[in-house]
């Protein structure tokens, strides 16, 4: 398995367009954060989590040529609304896309997106094949996936482990039942927003403290906001075991 970082950032705190803070003039390939994706290559097929804004740009940059599968760990735009760029996979795969999400997910996609769920379509638009998920683990490619459920404030948002990979965004409190469901797994994915104090997302200490309650061999921290400070500033900072993920980051061999 390889874990490709299509974006590590995130809406939260994102800065207006004259913003001359250190992080948006730094020069630093390592602070331009898109919002958080991933893509997992398991063999021939290609997996995203998440299709946020900056997906067309994101496939682009990675060179995508294929998409079989998308999963969704929650309905905020930041995650969904890159979402009907799959027409161009649509096209040149002659098919539909499978979607993964929760019913929740599935009833935002079916508003955001109406169009390409109405019982008499544009020529062109999306082609998307919902597959309605729970909590429970399920299959996909042969591959088993085991949703880790956390919450986002008061919301339910859906993490996943992939055998030794367990991704996780969005993230303020994660219960017993669903951290025990972690435990084990080598490369953990934790999303750390700012050093302040957020109502829905875990800040850098509370994040750190969470990736030490896991003991993942190794820890890599996304949905970064520019809030947070420059990568290396912060990175120096960590313990050893954990890192900031960074746009283009890759990890092979999982």
């Amino acid at each position: 398995m390889t874990i490709r970082f299509l974006g590590t950032g995130t809406s939260q705190g994102i800065p207006v367009i004259a913003c001359d803070c250190a992080v948006c003039t730094s020069l630093n390939a390592k602070d331009k954060r898109l919002r958080s994706s991933v893509l997992i290559q398991v063999d021939d097929k290609n997996i995203i989590i998440d299709t946020g804004p900056d997906f067309r740009y994101q496939m682009l940059r990675e060179h995508v040529t294929h998409l079989d599968a998308i999963l969704f760990t929650h309905s905020h735009k930041d995650h969904v609304a890159g979402l009907d760029d799959v027409r161009a996979f649509n096209r040149q795969q002659g098919g539909a896309i499978d979607i993964y999400g929760t019913l929740d997910v599935h009833e935002a996609l079916k508003r955001e997106f109406y169009y390409a769920f109405t019982a008499k379509k544009y020529p062109g638009v999306p082609q998307l094949k919902l597959h309605e998920i729970t909590s429970s683990p399920f299959s996909l490619f042969g591959m088993e996936i085991i949703p880790i459920e956390v919450m986002h404030y008061m919301m339910p948002v859906l993490g996943f482990r992939m055998g030794d990979f367990t991704y996780i965004t969005d993230a303020k409190t994660v219960n017993d039942t669903e951290a025990q469901k972690i435990r084990g797994t080598k490369v953990l994915v934790l999303n750390a927003l700012q050093r302040d104090a957020h109502i829905s997302h875990f800040t850098l200490d509370e994040a750190i403290a969470f990736a030490r309650h896991i003991g993942a061999e190794q820890t890599y921290f996304t949905h970064i906001s520019h809030n947070l400070g420059l990568h290396d500033d912060v990175q120096a900072e960590l313990p050893e075991g954990i890192s900031l993920a960074y746009d283009g980051l890759v990890l092979a061999g999982i």
